[in-house]
Order: structure tokens, then sequence, then C-alpha cells
């Protein structure tokens, strides 16, 4: 049940269940870990439509145009699936070497 959403008197107030997803970018010799936060609004935020909001921890694209890979939805699914397929599309900087590259290539 859902009762937690009347305990918003008025929509500016933003009161939101906080749903948390871990993704991995592995790529190369390299991956990054990301924290994704997804909030579920009890109304939509004034000027949006939608309820789901999701936002990753680190920026993507940090050479160029570095920003917060986020989407937007009417469910978690939609919200979180906007998110990663932004963290999919552009490079990451801050990468570790992948735990499956470093067995790939045992003698070298």
């Amino acid at each position: 049940m859902n009762d937690w959403k009347f305990a918003q008197k008025s929509n500016n107030e933003e009161l939101a269940q906080l749903h948390y997803f871990s993704f991995k970018k592995c790529h190369g010799d390299g991956n990054t870990e990301f924290c994704i936060t997804v909030r579920e609004f009890a109304a939509p935020p004034p000027g949006q439509h939608f309820r789901f909001f999701a936002q990753a921890d680190k920026q993507v694209n940090q050479k160029l145009a570095p920003f917060l890979p986020s989407g937007w939805g009417n469910s978690v699914l939609e919200a979180l699936n906007g998110c990663t397929r932004m963290i999919r599309e552009f490079p990451c900087e801050e990468e570790t070497p992948c735990a499956e590259s470093a067995q790939a290539a045992p003698g070298a």
C-alpha cells in the first residue's frame, strides 16, 4: 500500500520514496560503478508530468561537457532505463581495471 503519499500536504514539498540501484559500466580495460537513485514522488513536481526521476551519482562525458545521467518516467523502470541509456551512450573517465580484463590476459 502506498499510504506514505498522504504525508505530503502540498506538491511543493516534493515528498518522494527513494529506490537505489547499482550499475557497472565495463569497457576495455576499465569499469565504473554508478549508484542510481530513483525518486518516486507522491505527486509530480511542479512543472513535471512524471512521478519518477532517476539520477546517477557520477558524471559522464567529463572531457567534453560533463553531466549527471538522469531520466524521467511514469514508472521506476522508465526512469531507470533513461538514466542507464545515458550512461551507456557517453564515455566515462573514472575507470578502474575490470576483473574480466585482468583475467583475460594472464601472460601479458
